[in-house]
């Protein structure tokens, strides 16, 4: 664990498995990374993708560590520290109610796989929808690069709309809940894969999926791996 007072890079506040879950382990040996340790993992692909190949569709996901996103990274904004929090954090946890576990399953979402409900999910988006606004005052402004970067996605207005109030496109009416399995991929490629990921996370996802806390994230420098610093345990 990074110690609170040591500053990080960005902070991002996700929903994750347990570490003692088979989808947690799963994904964390398909990504060759488990964020919650400092060691690297050896990765074990599927049938038909080369390592070299698997190690770059997973590179970017990777260093970011499996997760859902719920409050997109962030740097602190002026005046805030990371001990402070995650002080928030722990008092918006112990007392949020937790909710039943959520069926799941691989897919592939704007062309890249991930691991996604598989029916609607009202009770993670409402998650969602709270964590963004609570901890909002934590984060700092977007910068005018950052903008300019988020805009070559060409947004919608509603997009465009939710970057300049919440620092992100993808909150609230726009938001979809995934946890990352691979980067884009073309047709024929993500049609192996998939069919790879479905096979290898067929046990990890015959059950629900418990998603019973807030797990708090942190980006020691920019363009460095991001380590899990902390779960939050909803009340319950």
């Amino acid at each position: 664990m990074i110690p609170s007072r040591v500053p990080l890079a960005r902070y991002a506040i996700y929903a994750a498995p347990a570490a003692d879950t088979a989808l947690w382990r799963t994904a964390c040996d398909w990504l060759g990374r488990d964020p919650e340790r400092p060691d690297v993992l050896t990765r074990h692909g599927i049938l038909g993708i080369p390592p070299d190949r698997h190690a770059a569709m997973v590179a970017e996901a990777g260093r970011y560590g499996f997760h859902g996103t719920l409050k997109p990274p962030f740097a602190l904004a002026a005046g805030t520290e990371g001990s402070e929090l995650e002080a928030a954090i722990e008092v918006f946890a112990a007392g949020y109610p937790a909710f039943p576990p959520i069926p799941m399953r691989v897919a592939a979402i704007s062309g890249f796989l991930a691991v996604v409900p598989a029916q609607s999910a009202p009770a993670l988006h409402a998650l969602a929808d709270a964590t963004v606004a609570t901890f909002d005052r934590f984060r700092a402004p977007p910068s005018a690069a950052e903008l300019a970067r988020r805009r070559r996605a060409t947004l919608s207005p509603a997009q465009d709309a939710n970057l300049v109030r919440w620092g992100y496109p993808y909150v609230f009416t726009e938001y979809r809940f995934h946890m990352t399995l691979t980067e884009r991929l073309d047709p024929t490629e993500q049609e192996t894969v998939l069919a790879g990921l479905r096979a290898r996370f067929d046990t990890a996802l015959a059950s629900p999926v418990s998603l019973d806390g807030l797990v708090l994230f942190g980006e020691p420098a920019p363009g460095e791996p991001f380590r899990l610093l902390r779960r939050f345990q909803f009340a319950g």
